[in-house]
């Protein structure tokens, strides 16, 4: 069985933990088995590998979420990158050809395609293994999940099953309706569209094949960008004939929102936050180094982030990304293949930065051509090299880089330092990689 985990969009109704780089299926806000916090990306990769071990799992995410995934997952995931966002038919083709093409996969193998981010109970991943299972048994072309309504959402898509069974063909689709509508589509036993289906891996090459003129994986990735930007819905599962679903009773939750993430968390606050005994309903995230307190208040979300702060009804908190689209996007903190970095002040003509390597791990060989670099270590061991040249460092030692040089560090240990970067125009797109011969 092959497992598509779909990692997209830019978190903006999570600001200020999310932003286009932190989605915000990378915000550490659970608590793992281990007491340590865990994302929902982790949390989703820990869960299936536990109740589908013997499952291939590749995660299809734009360029810029790359090393997020890597950081939190591991180098050994497998990444369909999509060069740039074509809505969920592209992204699944592409992911299907590199199972196929990459990861040979055999094409009579099933594959399960879902979120990354939904929080569900362990009955949700036993269902996925059952939906795998479904698949296998071709009785249909697709098969979906459809998630038992709670109540009569207008944020969800509806599926109209044929019949009440736990195993029904699908009657028709429905768009998001409005509240009365909802209500008259779950009188008739309608379920909700979580996003979660399973075919076989063939049936979705041919499809892919049969609208696009593609010959491999690497063809259909040079071509990418030049896709009609379409939904898995409209392309594939609303133009289906021979498809079941499969109804879902546990627990799943989207949690896009402030109001409904704030619901899953076990703590009222996370980070350097307390609140007196006259708060109700209030959750706090802090990220800052400061501490944040908050007194009388009630169905309130407060998040600190470097990126900014929020303080919000959280009933309002689901309105407040035509707000953030107003918000200089210069993104403070991000995590790489390598470890982090958050921007600690921003001058004209100077940007400091605070930076954490994981142990062994280390920045890209590079220069810039407009702008100077002084590092100074401030705890761990490692090891730079400046143009060839290689020396150990520890803490207190600074290391300046001319415009032009080029340079990485090695972290031996687990390393911070401050990076000091001096120059007219300091621009993320100033920086050019060469290959590292030693290290």
């Amino acid at each position: 069985m092959n497992i598509i985990l779909l990692s997209g969009g830019s978190g903006k109704r999570l600001w200020p933990l999310s932003n286009d780089v932190r989605s915000k299926q990378f915000l550490k806000i659970f608590k793992g088995e281990d007491g340590q916090y865990e994302s929902m990306v982790q949390r989703m990769y820990r869960k299936l590998n536990y109740f589908i071990p013997d499952a291939t799992i590749i995660i299809a995410a734009g360029r810029s979420q790359v090393s997020s995934i890597r950081n939190q997952i591991g180098r050994e995931i497998g990444i369909s990158v999509e060069p740039s966002r074509k809505d969920t038919f592209p992204a699944i083709a592409l992911a299907s050809a590199y199972l196929a093409d990459i990861q040979k996969a055999d094409l009579g193998e099933a594959v399960v395609v879902c979120p990354v981010d939904p929080y569900a109970e362990d009955d949700y991943f036993q269902m996925l293994r059952r939906l795998g299972e479904q698949a296998e048994k071709g009785e249909a072309n697709l098969t979906l999940m459809g998630m038992e309504p709670t109540y009569p959402s207008e944020k969800y898509g509806y599926i109209i099953p044929k019949d009440l069974g736990t195993v029904s063909g699908v009657l028709s689709f429905k768009e998001k309706p409005d509240a009365k509508t909802a209500e008259e589509y779950i009188r008739q036993g309608a379920l909700w569209n979580g996003g979660v289906f399973a075919y076989k891996l063939k049936y979705m090459l041919d499809k892919a094949h049969e609208k696009i003129d593609f010959t491999d994986y690497h063809d259909l990735y040079s071509k990418y960008d030049i896709l009609t930007k379409i939904s898995f819905d409209y392309a594939v599962a609303e133009q289906e004939e021979k498809i079941q679903v499969i109804r879902f009773h546990g627990e799943w939750k989207d949690l896009g929102t402030w109001n409904t993430l704030t619901e899953a968390l076990e703590e009222k606050c996370l980070g350097n936050a307390m609140m007196d005994e006259t708060c109700t309903n209030v959750h706090i995230m802090n990220e800052l180094d400061i501490p944040l307190l908050a007194m009388g208040l009630h169905d309130v979300v407060i998040s600190a982030s470097p990126d900014g702060i929020l303080v919000s009804d959280k009933e309002q908190s689901s309105y407040m990304k035509s707000f953030v689209d107003k918000i200089d996007s210069r993104i403070m903190f991000a995590e790489k293949s390598w470890g982090s970095f958050r921007v600690l002040d921003v001058e004209t003509e100077s940007m400091t930065i605070k930076v954490t390597l994981n142990p062994g791990n280390r920045m890209n060989y590079h220069s810039h051509k407009n702008r100077d670099e002084v590092w100074t270590v401030i705890s761990g061991m490692g090891r730079t090299i400046v143009d060839g040249m290689e020396q150990e460092v520890g803490p207190g030692d600074v290391i300046t880089m001319q415009a032009g040089c080029r340079h990485t560090i090695i972290a031996v240990t687990g390393l911070k330092l401050i990076e000091v970067q001096l120059g007219r125009e300091i621009s993320v797109d100033d920086k050019q990689k060469f290959p590292l011969e030693r290290e």
